[in-house]
């Protein structure tokens, strides 16, 4: 039974339908009860107050390592990975993370299987079972994890930041773990790990420190009786919550330059304030206030500013990891090869705009319309998957008082500008630590870090150092940001003449296409726009290919400034180059849409190229193209996979070889050619009435075909081509190896890709059917029990309408050869598994099939990207997922 049922008022969004409640079980359990009558799939997540700043000294990774043990099985439910098993054959996932203070357990499923998917996973908090056989097996999928980070950027770098700072701070551990720390040190000390484990979990696994999320369709009241019913067994030992008390960063680790060797080509500044942490202070607000300003990408910018001076490519600003004890204010810039040589430079303006509001002091103006969009996009928020909703709630349990356990830190309302201040205040040169990362550091380094292996050197930057760059930097116009004129202030719903269940052919002329989905669903005042601008010229050699990827990023890079502000306000854009053109992407609120989309349109049509920002964007597609061999190797796997198969792809090292030789008057020449042959492929969905979407795509086509000069011409019938994939001949078999392109990448990977057929309805449901089924049995037995991997994965795979399935597995302990040796004797298992399958077994995987396919779509880019992919692949089938249905019964 509940000890208490709080009628505290929870703070939801006006649009939200659902219904909340609550309740704090004997055992001292929180937990938060959600009804959603509409809901397709039942979702719950336990967030426990344990995380890896609670790892025993010498067992570095223990906190994630029991993550990873909950898992295998329990008392109730013995059989090893019985409850992945069963959530994935109900239509279901599930996973975990580890952070500093907490560990994250969520699932979803469908809904007629709840209740049985609740009592398994709370088995992992009331007695699992963590045998001496699966704890040496999981302590290699731990290690397997670890070894694909080790050549991470982001795990390395994060790690170095951990490294320098108080070696007496649990902020400084190593948090992954890996064979070493879990299995080869404490042997040698002779301590047993598994003890160590149950030890850990009985010690600091509480009732009391847990919160549970559970998200249901049922009511509230059967919701209740569910979760008493399930989880008060749950052991209350009364654990103190863990406080880790103390600054992770003494004198010692202030005013220091860092100069780090990366993995990946690129030049990147990370400038760190350790400041209070403003979670005590979420209603003022105060690191969002000054992030805005900081990370601001309008005029007048710090980021305007570098980019105009061809130093900076990106730029982000605001509060990094915290904790209620601590906190870290971070911008980080990402540099040009020009930026790189003028760090101190860069590192002067940055104190100077710092300096500028400062001088400026708070503005209540700036923070009143803050608010404004924060609280605009809070109450209008799109409804998203259960499970990312459940574990997002479960985590603000842990931190702020009830009414706010939904809004957590987004809705910033009172205006406080001493506390604005007051963190200003820490952003100066005696607190600042900057970690600047090149491979240009190469050989002038004098020590590395010891779980990553960084190289790096550190000397001290004293405030008189940073006032001299101060000093020296450019004299460049920092201003504030204007007003933003994109927020939006009619928000109201349009009514549809029809309820349009599917999108319609609304017109169709030898420019163009206009597909047309009111919104019937979501009631939100929002809009989806997609123009695909299919270009021959645009893909038809190499060097097509890396000219279309520049002209698209260009013309991202002429509009930043302008459209910033719309992002700001919730109205978001894109422009990316495509395999046949670009494609032109609109989503937000509708308010003001059809003024971005008239500036995009309308530098399109002007495009012109700046020799100053094709240097840049040049060098950052070169960089890009010669990081390609860093990436994992399973993704190499991949992209090799897609090369081998898709017609007219070039390989990207035909477009490396390519790339240093074009120049600005090549992509001049190249636009004109692209644009002179096209056809537009449109998309528009939302809260917009079909006269509106039409006179969108009449000023689109006015803009580009008439006039007496017209930029663009129709194609001709012969270039209206489709997507095309190699076809397999059945019987044979195909073994690519490719040597991997980073020597220093232990990992191997393979991709075994079997193709099937053509899109047809009966056949997917064949497919996916198989792929719902095997998915966990292939997981268990070529992960957990072979541990060919911490990357192992079977799943579908669908290219313009060619239905396959595909195992991607990536190791260090086996090669591809004998994995794929693995694979084929898995599917020869798996096959007999089949025959053995009863009746009542096959209904109940075709029963959670149709409750996959039935599931409705969550908001309007989701169902959005759903109907696009239909009108891209050129299949059409806008009803596929109810015709699969009935192919399906």
């Amino acid at each position: 039974m509940a000890v208490g049922k709080e009628d505290v008022e929870i703070i939801k969004p006006r649009t939200d339908k659902r219904e909340y409640r609550r309740i704090v079980l004997r055992n001292s359990l929180q937990v938060l009860l959600v009804s959603d009558p509409d809901t397709d799939k039942c979702a719950a997540s336990m967030n426990v107050g344990v995380g890896s700043f609670c790892d025993p000294v010498g067992l570095e990774g223990l906190a994630h390592f029991l993550e990873h043990m909950l898992f295998y099985a329990s008392e109730k439910y013995p059989l090893e990975d019985s409850y992945s098993k069963y959530i994935t054959e109900h239509g279901g996932s599930t996973n975990a993370f580890t952070a500093s203070e907490q560990t994250n357990y969520y699932f979803d499923v469908n809904t007629d299987c709840f209740e049985e998917a609740l009592d398994r996973f709370a088995q992992f908090f009331i007695k699992p079972l963590m045998s001496a056989d699966a704890t040496t097996r999981e302590i290699k999928a731990v290690d397997s994890e670890n070894q694909k980070n080790l050549l991470s950027d982001a795990w390395r770098m994060n790690q170095l930041q951990k490294h320098l700072s108080s070696e007496s701070h649990p902020y400084h551990k190593f948090s992954t773990g890996n064979w070493k720390t879990l299995e080869v040190r404490p042997k040698a000390k002779g301590v047993d790990t598994r003890q160590e484990l149950l030890k850990f979990y009985e010690d600091n696994y509480s009732a009391n420190l847990m919160h549970l999320v559970v998200y249901a369709k049922e009511s509230l009241d059967k919701v209740q009786s569910l979760v008493e019913d399930k989880f008060q067994e749950i052991r209350n030992s009364d654990r103190s919550c863990f406080l880790f008390r103390g600054q992770p960063c003494t004198s010692e680790h202030l005013q220091i330059l860092v100069r780090a060797v990366p993995i990946k080509q690129g030049h990147k500044l990370r400038i760190i304030w350790p400041i209070p942490p403003s979670i005590r202070l979420y209603k003022e607000g105060p690191c969002r206030y000054l992030g805005h300003l900081i990370g601001h990408e309008g005029e007048g910018s710090l980021f305007y500013v570098l980019k105009t001076l061809g130093w900076a490519t990106g730029l982000s600003a605001g509060e990094g990891e915290w904790t209620l004890e601590f906190s870290f204010f971070k911008v980080v810039i990402d540099l040009t090869d020009a930026g790189h040589d003028h760090m101190q430079d860069i590192v002067g303006l940055l104190f100077k705009y710092v300096q500028l509001l400062q001088q400026s002091g708070v503005c209540e103006w700036i923070f009143d319309e803050l608010s404004a969009v924060c609280e605009t996009g809070f109450h209008y928020q799109d409804k998203f998957p259960p499970i990312d909703y459940v574990v997002n709630i479960a985590s603000n349990m842990q931190i702020y008082p009830p009414k706010d356990w939904l809004v957590g830190s987004s809705l910033p309302s009172n205006f406080n500008p001493d506390t604005i201040q007051m963190i200003l205040n820490e952003l100066c040169p005696e607190n600042v630590r900057i970690f600047w990362e090149s491979q240009k550091f190469e050989g002038l380094t004098d020590k590395v870090e010891p779980w990553y292996g960084t190289a790096y050197s550190i000397e001290k930057v004293t405030p008189s150092i940073v006032q001299e760059w101060m000093s020296l930097a450019p004299m460049e116009k920092l201003h504030l940001p204007a007003p933003n004129v994109f927020i939006p202030t009619d928000l109201s719903l349009k009514s549809s003449q029809e309820k349009v269940k599917f999108p319609v052919l609304l017109r169709k002329s030898s420019y163009s296409k206009l597909w047309y989905k009111p919104d019937t669903m979501f009631s939100t005042p929002k809009a989806y726009v997609k123009i695909d601008f299919n270009c021959p010229y645009a893909s038809n050699s190499p060097e097509a290919e890396v000219l279309a990827d520049i002209f698209a990023r260009l013309l991202m890079d002429y509009l930043n400034e302008y459209a910033y502000y719309a992002q700001v306000a919730g109205l978001y854009y894109g422009i990316i180059h495509t395999d046949s053109g670009f494609e032109v992407t609109l989503v937000g609120y509708n308010h003001k849409l059809r003024i971005l989309l008239e500036t995009v349109v309308d530098k399109i049509a002007k495009f012109e190229v700046k020799p100053d920002r094709f240097s840049v964007i040049k060098e950052m597609v070169m960089k890009d193209y010669q990081n390609f061999k860093f990436q994992q190797p399973y993704q190499q796997a991949m992209y090799n996979c897609s090369l081998i198969l898709e017609d007219q792809t070039w390989p990207w090292m035909e477009q490396l070889e390519v790339l240093p030789h074009l120049n600005a008057e090549d992509l001049a020449k190249f636009a004109t050619m692209m644009l002179s042959r096209a056809f537009l492929e449109c998309y528009i969905a939302g809260n917009i009435e079909q006269e509106e979407a039409e006179s969108m795509i009449q000023l689109v086509e006015d803009v580009f075909f008439k006039g007496s000069k017209p930029i663009c011409q129709p194609l001709f019938l012969s270039q209206h081509l489709t997507n095309r994939v190699v076809k397999l001949e059945r019987g044979m078999n195909y073994f690519y190896s490719k040597e991997g392109l980073n020597p220093s990448d232990e990992n191997s990977a393979l991709v075994h890709y079997i193709q099937v057929h053509r899109d047809d309805f009966i056949l997917n449901v064949k497919l996916q059917l198989f792929a719902l089924i095997a998915k966990q049995p292939a997981f268990h037995q070529l992960r957990s029990v072979e541990q060919l991997g911490y990357i192992t994965v079977l799943m579908q795979r669908n290219d313009s309408g060619i239905r396959g399935v595909q195992f991607i597995i990536q190791s260090t302990v086996k090669g591809p050869g004998h994995i794929d040796l693995r694979v084929e004797a898995f599917l020869r298992m798996f096959e007999s598994k089949l025959y053995e399958m009863t009746n009542d077994e096959f209904k109940s995987n075709i029963n959670a099939l149709i409750d996959m396919k039935l599931e409705k779509h969550k908001n309007l880019r989701e169902e959005s990207r759903f109907y696009w992919r239909e009108i891209s692949d050129g299949t059409l089938k806008f009803d596929r997922r109810e015709a699969e249905v009935c192919r399906s019964i």
